[in-house]
């Protein structure tokens, strides 16, 4: 099943008229590779799947199986407060000190907050797989959707490969820190070892998301439950068991950087990458909005209140952490190089530092299942639209599964293939992190800057109204002045060694994409698909019908001048052939959409 179609449009209504006539609400789609052409009857959609073929123009494909526990808990399962904080916390502490962690979340989350709740109001008005490189059709100029959509798109991807990537990675260090913890220390994690985990725990990511959409909820209803669980308990179980906390001023006012850079304060910054890696994604939700109910209300909320979730309780937590960690010299020297999983063994015990840190391993790898199943579904979206090489084959939806299978194992295949670049520079691996939080917020501020710029925005059900335009502007902003810091290096004076390859990711995507546009893109991509148009037909009844073909030879030509009169030439021959798969049609009401 493909649903690369061009789809024209109905008016839904199927009940007689004072004339004996009865509307007919059908979707004519025509497939964009010159495919077969099918009629979908919009009383057989749901009022979401009703939407997205009369209003969005694309065919429904997927189940909606997501409510309001499941579309929330999916969205904070894309932050994974808990893992990820485990993972980034050595990025502020190494950067200025515990003042970084606790400030630098405060501050950060706020302009990532912006940036989400511009995200959350923006899905709200357009809720469709393509998420927010979708609404750039709906809010920038024609003459310009082509290229700015391009532009979006290729960040966005670019964004998401690196994100669910870098998680993968992540998990395979916490999963070896958890075995070398086990062993006492005598195991030692290689760079070669958390490779080949990474690239089996993404292996088993993909196999995950080749089940139905089902059990893809049922198993992400119940995880931010799991997770909050595992939150409150290590920030009791550290605040009871830990022995010689800091005081208060230490962990709110002690800076030490240990990177080289002056002044301090520059250093300090570079804590901002934390929040940032942590604080992402915002429209991975609406990557899923296909397969939610209600999505224009459900997806809004879901991503404003999984964020502010992570904010206040990452802002908690790196606190907590703060007071309980002990010598940051001792944990950043940690023989298994990950010092939240030191805190946690030299607080609890072997015991408790093996649970937690297991804790930590399954809620980086729930993040990886939801960010997998985004990436693939925007695969399947930007293929749609015909913005990937291949797209024919990455927009297949098995049967069985319901799921599109093929852009699930191509998401597997460019997330290890990225990841093994460590086999050659762990420092290169690790500009993953930096270009994941680059890439995504600038594929969200583009469109959120369109809005602003181009007054053409449609507000949905959930939107921010007065505040709106103020925290848009802050969200761009924000990610403008982030996104220099995060090109820099970590650590001066700068060698080939630890240099940040972020700016080289980040070239190489542009590099390529342009290169793409100037071959064959520009010849065939319009952006984002839109309704071609929409028309009322009245079919006459059945009992009727006979007469109607008859009559058929003897009015066709004057129905057809009139119809030239008043449509543009190039919508002619849909419209020519809308009406004659019909026994005959009497009347059309004409509402053209631009393409």
């Amino acid at each position: 099943m493909s649903s690369n179609e061009e789809i024209s449009v109905a008016k839904p209504s199927d009940h007689p008229t004072s004339d004996g006539l009865r509307h007919r609400s059908i979707v004519s789609i025509h497939d964009a590779y010159g495919g077969r052409r099918q009629t979908i009857h919009l009383e057989d959609l749901s009022d979401a799947d009703r939407e997205l073929a009369e209003k969005f123009g694309y065919k429904p494909v997927f189940k909606r199986e997501f409510g309001y526990l499941s579309t929330f808990s999916f969205a904070v399962s894309i932050s994974g407060l808990f893992a990820t904080v485990t993972t980034t916390f050595s990025t502020p502490l190494y950067g200025g000190g515990a003042a970084s962690a606790v400030w630098c979340w405060l501050i950060s989350g706020a302009g990532c907050m912006c940036i989400a709740l511009s995200v959350a109001e923006l899905v709200s008005a357009y809720p469709t797989c393509g998420g927010l490189y979708y609404t750039i059709s709906r809010l920038a100029p024609k003459a310009w959707v082509p290229s700015i959509s391009w532009i979006d798109g290729w960040i966005n991807l670019l964004g998401q490969i690196a994100g669910v990537a870098s998680s993968e990675y992540g998990s395979a260090q916490i999963l070896l820190a958890a075995v070398s913890m086990g062993s006492n220390f005598t195991y030692q994690p290689t760079v070669n070892h958390t490779v080949g985990v990474m690239a089996a725990l993404t292996v088993f990511c993909g196999a995950v998301n080749s089940l139905s959409t089902y059990w893809m909820e049922k198993m992400t209803k119940f995880y931010v439950i799991f997770h909050v669980c595992v939150l409150v308990s290590c920030c009791i179980a550290l605040l009871v068991c830990t022995k010689d906390k800091h005081d208060a001023k230490y962990v709110f006012t002690y800076i030490k950087a240990d990177t080289g850079w002056t002044p301090t304060g520059f250093s300090f910054l570079l804590g901002f990458l934390s929040v940032s890696w942590t604080m992402t994604d915002y429209d991975a939700t609406a990557h899923i909005t296909e397969e939610i109910n209600e999505p224009e209300i459900k997806a809004p909320w879901a991503i404003s209140m999984a964020m502010l979730f992570t904010y206040v309780a990452g802002f908690l937590f790196n606190i907590v952490l703060a007071f309980c960690m002990g010598d940051p010299a001792d944990i950043e020297s940690s023989p298994i190089e990950q010092p939240v999983a030191q805190i946690y063994y030299n607080s609890l015990g072997k015991s408790g530092g093996l649970a937690f840190t297991a804790f930590a391993f399954i809620i980086l790898q729930f993040v990886c299942f939801t960010a997998t199943q985004a990436l693939a579904r925007t695969f399947f979206a930007f293929s749609r639209d015909r913005l990937i090489p291949g797209s024919k084959i990455w927009t297949k939806v098995n049967r069985v599964s319901g799921t599109p299978l093929y852009a699930v194992w191509i998401s597997v295949f460019w997330c290890i293939a990225i990841n093994l670049i460590a086999l050659g520079s762990y420092t290169a691996a690790l500009g993953v992190f930096n270009v994941c939080a680059i890439a995504l917020d600038w594929s969200y501020c583009i469109p959120i800057a369109c809005k602003l710029i181009f007054g053409k925005f449609e507000p949905g059900p959930w939107h921010l109204g007065k505040f709106s335009t103020p925290i848009n502007v802050w969200a761009c902003v924000w990610t403008a002045f982030v996104s220099v810091i995060f090109v820099f290096p970590e650590t001066m004076p700068v060698t080939p060694q630890n240099m940040n390859w972020a700016v080289v990711y980040l070239a190489g995507i542009f590099t390529a994409a342009y290169i793409y546009w100037l071959i064959s893109g520009r010849k065939f991509y319009t952006g984002p698909i839109v309704v071609s148009y929409t028309c009322c037909v009245l079919q006459p009844l059945s009992f009727i019908n006979p007469l109607f073909r008859r009559l058929r030879s003897r009015v066709w030509q004057p129905v057809k001048m009139i119809l030239m009169s008043v449509i543009e030439p190039e919508h002619m021959t849909r419209l020519m052939s809308c009406l004659m798969r019909r026994s005959f049609s009497l009347s059309i009401m004409g509402e053209i959409r631009e393409t």
